[in-house]
C-alpha cells in the first residue's frame, strides 16, 4: 500500500481558495514563534511549531474536524510537508494539503508586503 501524502498546492491556488465561497481550510503553521514574528502568514493560522510538540501533542485530534481540509505551511514547504505526513499517518481521516514553497512562496507570488527571510 502507497503511503498516502499532503496535497501540493501553490501560494496563487491557496490565495484563491481563501478568498472564494468554498469553505476555508484549517491553515496550521509550524514554524517557530521567532519566525511567525518576521513574516506572519496574512490570515487567521493555527501555531503548531514543531519545537514545542510535547506541549500541543496531546491536545492535537481536538484541534482538527473531519470535514475541513487542512493546509500545513512553514517557511519553505519542507517541515510542513514532514508534519502533513505525520497528520495523514495518524488515519484521522484528514484531507492534508501542503503549501509548496512555504511562506518564501507566498511572499514572491502574491504578497510582496510578506518578509522574507
Amino acid at each position: 500500500m502507497v503511503n498516502p501524502q499532503p496535497q501540493p498546492i501553490n501560494a496563487r491556488d491557496l490565495q484563491c481558495w481563501l478568498a472564494d465561497d468554498r469553505p476555508s481550510p484549517l491553515l496550521v503553521d509550524v514554524r517557530e514563534a521567532s519566525e511567525l514574528a518576521i513574516a506572519p502568514f496574512p490570515a487567521d493560522v493555527l501555531h503548531l511549531p514543531l519545537s514545542a510538540s510535547s506541549a500541543w501533542l496531546p491536545t492535537l485530534p481536538e484541534a482538527f474536524k473531519v470535514d475541513q481540509p487542512v493546509v500545513v505551511l512553514c517557511h519553505a514547504g519542507v517541515r510542513s510537508h514532514h508534519f502533513g505526513l505525520w497528520l495523514l499517518g495518524q488515519r484521522w481521516e484528514l484531507e492534508v494539503w501542503n503549501l509548496e514553497g512555504g511562506i518564501d512562496a507566498w511572499s514572491v507570488q502574491v504578497d510582496p508586503s510578506v518578509p522574507r527571510y
